[in-house]
This record gives structure tokens, C-alpha cells and sequence, in this order.
């Protein structure tokens, strides 16, 4: 017997109608340009709480009975899940109680105690705060929410892709964050009864592999942390992971330099804010354009809760990358005027100089020479290009300092 039918999916848009949006899925004309393939992009960061997780998160909540309601629910979730639980838990006056870990980003705990439930702090990674949950519910006696390895949590969210193919039939792949495996696992269930021929790829961070290593068969090898916290999961769910092994076509892995590319893209390109695992599935179509290249590919943004310290070096590095924001290290001779000249050259050669530093001592070439370390504003990689090769031209020696 099926863990997760279609008819259960259709059945969890039913319940879930009128209560969660149906987000746009549009085309976007430039991302389309710049990968060689046909994309859309589902939004689902323009949920009341900012992810796909209100959908799953409501279908199990609708299903309680009074009885159950009345003993309360307990989650544990890096931020997006707890979020979901708490607002609707609130909405259908059933009291909540969300383990988040340590590390979770500061704004995903303060939005999720904005709904009133006990928030409590504990372990260091997911899987820490899921153990934890689990003990405390027990104890209490309160109904555990699992963020994946549900069924009705699977069907709520495998209503994404119902509302992704109505809105673009045409639609031959899907690119799907990964993490616990309860997104990709409801959207491939429904994707591949509307279209048995849809290709549906998985998205996970290289640094969190759970997912490709347990369906590979081979250890997994962990990174310290990732900018995709969402989809940070050691342990992919026992249900999840056996709808993954029969109805997913592939399991890729995703660097963090695409991912946070991915987060500036959406925000430049979409005007629209993702958070890393959000970006994952843009991150998955920059990093292999090849391979996607003529598809009609889906990507799901699927949530835009992000850290504004963390949104804002991600900006600022995705601007060193591109050369819009550059450091050059100028050494010059020693000598009144001098750094007047070159300024007013830099100027010329249309730079904005944002800010700079004079060293003497550390200088290391002559005892009568400075070196000048300016940040500067650029168009790019050509204008870089063009200003180091006319400075070098009059006799000053220069690099460029990137990340």
C-alpha cells in the first residue's frame, strides 16, 4: 500500500483551501536568458508565514480530533516548520509548543514567537531539537508534528506541485530543496501521476548530503554549517526516503557559492527574497545549466526567511564576486601628493572609491614605498579589468583581494 497517494494529495488541497495561498508560479523571462532553459518559479516565501511549510503543517493540525487537540502540540524545526505549526496551531486554538536548535537565525525564532507558542532552545543541529521534541511529547503527552516524515504532512505539501503544473502544464522537470525529504516526496507523488514522464530532481547542500548518501548507500560526510540551515538534516525521514528511492529521478548537490548566488539572483532578477534553501533549486539550474539547458524546468522558492545579517553579506559577497565591489592593494611611492594623483585617477577611470587604507610599515616591497588598499565600486568584471591594466600601464604595481 502507498504511503502517500494522489487522492490523499488532492484531498490535503481540500482541506487546506481558503487557509494557505495559492502562490504564482510565473515565468521568468531573464533567468529563462540566462540558463538556456524555460524556467518558472513557484513562490511559495510569499506564504503568510514565508514558506511551503504552512501546508503540510496545517493538513496534520485539521486532522486532530477534539480530543487530541485539547492535549497540544509539540515540533521541532529549524525555523520555517515551527513558524507553519505555531501561527496555525494559534488560528485553530490548539496550544504549541516548538524545539528549535541553538543555532537557528534569530529572525526564525523571533517570528515564531509571534504566535505564542513555548519556544524552547536546544541542541546544536535539527536532529538534536527532533530528539528532544519527541522526549517532551512523550513526557507531556502532546501530539508530536513531525516537519517531514508524516503522511499528512507529505500530501499537504505535494500540493505544491499540483498548483505548479496547473499553472504551467508544459513543465518537463522539477528542481526541489531537499532536506528531510517531505516537499520533494508529496511533489513527486503528484507530479508523476499528472505526468508519469516529468523528471524530478532533488536539491540538497553538499555540506548536508542525507539524502543522496542514504539513497546512494554511502556515508555521508558533514560540513560544519551551511547558508541552506533549512535543509541541514543528517538523517532523511524513514517515509520520506522510500518515496524518494521509487519516485525521484536524481539527488544532486549544491555548493555554497551557488547557493548564495542563487539568494543574490532571486533578489536582483525577482526582486524577491529567498533564503538559502529557498534558492536551492536556482542554485542546482547555475551550478549544471547544461543539463537543464531547452527544459521546461520548475523551481520552487521555497521559503524567504532569511537573516538580515546573513541576507546582507550574502549580498555584499555576491557583489565581490561579480567585481561590483572590488579591493585593489596600490603600492605607490612614499611621496607628498602622490595618492592625490591616483585618486584622482581612479576618478577618472570612473571608480567610486567607497573606502581605503593607507600602510606604511607593513608595506612590503620598499621602506619608501606605501601601500593603498582601496574598496571600490565598479560595473564589473571589464571596467576591473580596464582600471588595473591602466594603472599597471603608468608604472604602479597592483592586485586585486577577493574573497
Amino acid at each position: 500500500m502507498a504511503i502517500v497517494t494522489f487522492d490523499d494529495i488532492v484531498a490535503a488541497r481540500k482541506t487546506i483551501e481558503g487557509q494557505v495561498s495559492n502562490t504564482p508560479c510565473l515565468r521568468s523571462r531573464t533567468l529563462s536568458d540566462l540558463t538556456g532553459a524555460d524556467v518558472w518559479v513557484k513562490f511559495e516565501n510569499l506564504q503568510f508565514t514565508a514558506s511551503f511549510k504552512e501546508r503540510g503543517a496545517l493538513n496534520k493540525l485539521a486532522s486532530l480530533t477534539h480530543s487530541e487537540r485539547a492535549l497540544g502540540v509539540i515540533a521541532a524545526s529549524a525555523g520555517n516548520h515551527a513558524q507553519a505549526v505555531a501561527y496555525h496551531a494559534q488560528r485553530l486554538g490548539i496550544r504549541a509548543t516548538i524545539v528549535m536548535p541553538h543555532h537557528t537565525p534569530n529572525t526564525k525564532v523571533e517570528q515564531t514567537r509571534v504566535f505564542g507558542p513555548e519556544v524552547i532552545l536546544h541542541g546544536d543541529i535539527y536532529d538534536e531539537a527532533e530528539a528532544h521534541a519527541e522526549a517532551m511529547g512523550r513526557e507531556r503527552g502532546s501530539i508530536f508534528v513531525h516537519p517531514f516524515d508524516d503522511p499528512l504532512i507529505i500530501a499537504g505539501q505535494g500540493t505544491v506541485a499540483l498548483e505548479m503544473l496547473e499553472s504551467a502544464p508544459a513543465l518537463d522537470t522539477l528542481l526541489v530543496p531537499v532536506g528531510g525529504g517531505g516537499l520533494i516526496s508529496g511533489m513527486a507523488v503528484a507530479a508523476k501521476h499528472i505526468n508519469p514522464e516529468i523528471c524530478v530532481v532533488g536539491v540538497e547542500s553538499a555540506r548536508f548530503p542525507a539524502m543522496h548518501a542514504a539513497l546512494s548507500g554511502k556515508p555521508a560526510q558533514f560540513g560544519a554549517t551551511t547558508i541552506a540551515e533549512g535543509i541541514a538534516v543528517r538523517s532523511p525521514g524513514r517515509l520520506t526516503q522510500e518515496i524518494v528511492a521509487e519516485s525521484v529521478d536524481d539527488v544532486v548537490l549544491v555548493e555554497e557559492e551557488e547557493l548564495e548566488q542563487a539568494v543574490v539572483m532571486f533578489l536582483e532578477i525577482e526582486k524577491s527574497v529567498a533564503e538559502g534553501a529557498g534558492a536551492a533549486g536556482l542554485a542546482a539550474l547555475l551550478q549544471d545549466p547544461a543539463r537543464f539547458a531547452g527544459k521546461h524546468v520548475g523551481i520552487v522558492l521555497t521559503g524567504g526567511n532569511i537573516d538580515l545579517m546573513v541576507l546582507s553579506s550574502v549580498i555584499l559577497r555576491g557583489l565581490v564576486r561579480s567585481r561590483r565591489l572590488v579591493r585593489l592593494i596600490i603600492e605607490l611611492p612614499d611621496l607628498p601628493g602622490t595618492l592625490g594623483q591616483v585618486c584622482a585617477q581612479l576618478g577618472d577611470l570612473d571608480c567610486n572609491i567607497v573606502d581605503l587604507r593607507h600602510q606604511r610599515t607593513f608595506a612590503g616591497s620598499s621602506v619608501r614605498a606605501a601601500e593603498v588598499e582601496f574598496l571600490l565600486q565598479m560595473r564589473g568584471e571589464t571596467q576591473t579589468d580596464e582600471v588595473i591594466r591602466s594603472l599597471t600601464a603608468q608604472g604602479y604595481t597592483v592586485r586585486l583581494s577577493g574573497l
